[in-house]
C-alpha cells in the first residue's frame, strides 16, 4: 500500500420524526468505527477540526483488526461536534485522513479500501 487518496462518501441517514434516546453517559459525538478494509489498523486518532494537532491515539495499545469494530466515546461535556479523522494501517504506517466530520449527526463510520485505485473512503451513517 502507498500513500492514500481519500475519498469520502457521505451516506448520512435521515431520521424523520423519531427522537433517538440517548443514555445519559453517551456523549452525542460518539460513534462506532467499523474497519472493512481487509488490513488491520494500528492506530486511530479523534481531533477536533480546530486544530492542527492529533490527540492521542485512541486504541491506545490495541490494534483494530479487519472485520471488527470499536466504540469510541467522548466526555459527555465535549461540546463541538466537527472532528477530524485518521487511522493509521499496521502493514506499512500508511493513512487515511476525514476532515470535518460532524459527529453529532454520525454514529458508525465504516471504513473500506479499493485495492484498484488505492483509496480508503468511510461511509457514515
Amino acid at each position: 500500500m502507498k500513500s492514500f487518496e481519500t475519498v469520502l462518501l457521505l451516506t448520512t441517514a435521515l431520521v424523520l420524526a423519531t427522537p433517538i434516546a440517548v443514555a445519559a453517559d453517551d456523549a452525542r459525538q460518539d460513534f462506532t468505527l467499523v474497519n472493512q478494509t481487509g488490513f488491520d489498523v494500528k492506530s486511530v486518532y479523534v481531533s477536533s477540526h480546530r486544530t492542527d494537532k492529533w490527540e492521542e491515539d485512541v486504541l491506545g495499545d490495541d490494534h483494530l483488526d479487519d472485520g471488527t469494530s470499536v466504540n469510541i466515546h467522548f466526555p459527555t461535556k465535549t461540546k463541538t461536534c466537527r472532528f477530524d479523522i485518521k487511522v493509521v494501517y499496521a502493514i506499512d504506517d500508511s493513512d487515511a485522513v476525514w476532515k470535518n466530520i460532524d459527529l453529532c449527526k454520525v454514529s458508525k463510520i465504516t471504513i473500506f479500501y479499493n485495492k484498484k485505485n488505492d483509496t480508503t473512503r468511510a461511509e457514515l451513517e
